[in-house]
């Protein structure tokens, strides 16, 4: 059974993981968190109709333990917090509270949802669109806004623009309507005010652009397909292309560009942008289109993409 030893001090293992007595003062402050973990972890032990002994003992882990963690002072690992997640025959998700465990309606979608391929997942969310999303993924009218996406320096600026004079349709770059909205540049959206603030902008941004241009090319940032509600939006009313290249072309473009700063550090930035771009890639992949920058020059690649977008709203060649 797993015992949690003290540490160099002496103290208890109760006092090296944070743990109060189960029946001690009910007046102190414990974690809104933990508070949250334990009753998750007794709901689901009254759920599976097991006794607290019959956990632990599951769990390998002593009953005071789970006693302190139910009661909300317990600070465990994630280790024995993944041991107890298996002895409630649980994901660790379900045990931390994701979403999708927090209602029975929740669990019965999960479960008709796991284990399906790309494809499958691929439809079930078209059809979710189309009956939550109002006016749907398939009409017209949200064919004709043609979302750029990749990471930058993949040619959604050079590529963009020509689309956008070919078509007749106005051109935007998402950034620069985002450090519109904010008054200040990207890097300083960041740095001031967070990731989260970055996030809100953005959706404003593109909410106004969808909501100004039933016919429009945008640009996208490289990151917006990591926020998962801006990305739905963005797939709910544009056709989406994925322009992708290999990492050189990107960090050279970038530097021609004028921006020197990913060639200061030039294996580090490589590295980085391989992983990047292997992170987002999955996601990158569900645009209806693709094409490969780095596959030929530039007057060739635009050719195919201008067919091929014609083709897909159905204009004239």
């Amino acid at each position: 059974m797993t015992q949690l030893s003290a540490d160099t001090t002496g103290r208890p293992e109760a006092a090296v993981l944070g743990l109060a007595d189960a029946a001690g003062d009910p007046d102190e402050q414990r974690p809104p968190f933990l508070v949250a973990l334990g009753e998750r972890v007794r709901t689901l032990r009254s759920r599976r109709g097991m006794t607290r002994k019959a956990v632990a003992l599951a769990a390998d882990v002593s009953e005071r333990h789970l006693a302190n963690l139910e009661y909300g002072a317990g600070n465990a690992s994630i280790l024995v917090l993944l041991q107890v997640a298996r002895a409630l025959q649980c994901s660790l998700a379900e045990l931390l509270g994701d979403v999708t465990t927090s209602s029975p309606e929740w669990l019965l979608i999960r479960e008709l949802l796991q284990g399906r391929d790309e494809a499958e997942l691929r439809r079930a969310r078209v059809q979710l669109v189309e009956l939550f999303g109002g006016s749907g993924v398939d009409v017209q009218g949200s064919r004709a806004r043609v979302a750029l996406i990749g990471l930058r320096g993949a040619g959604k600026s050079t590529l963009g623009q020509r689309l956008a004079a070919d078509l007749g349709y106005p051109f935007i770059e998402l950034s620069r309507e985002i450090e519109q909205f904010a008054g200040c540049s990207i890097s300083e959206i960041h740095n001031l005010y967070g990731t989260n603030a970055y996030r809100r902008y953005e959706r404003r941004a593109l909410e106004e652009a969808i909501q100004i241009y039933p016919e429009v090319v945008i640009a996208t940032p490289g990151g917006l397909v990591s926020d998962s509600a801006n990305f739905n939006l963005l797939l709910q009313h544009c056709t989406t292309v994925w322009l992708k290249a290999e990492p050189a072309d990107h960090l050279q473009r970038v530097a021609a560009q004028g921006d020197m700063r990913p060639m200061a550090a030039s294996r580090e930035a490589m590295e980085d942008l391989k992983r990047i771009l292997e992170g987002r890639s999955a996601f990158y992949s569900k645009a209806d289109l693709t094409f490969d920058t780095s596959a030929a020059p530039l007057e060739p690649t635009f050719a195919q993409l201008r067919q091929a977008v014609r083709q897909l709203l159905h204009l004239p060649a």
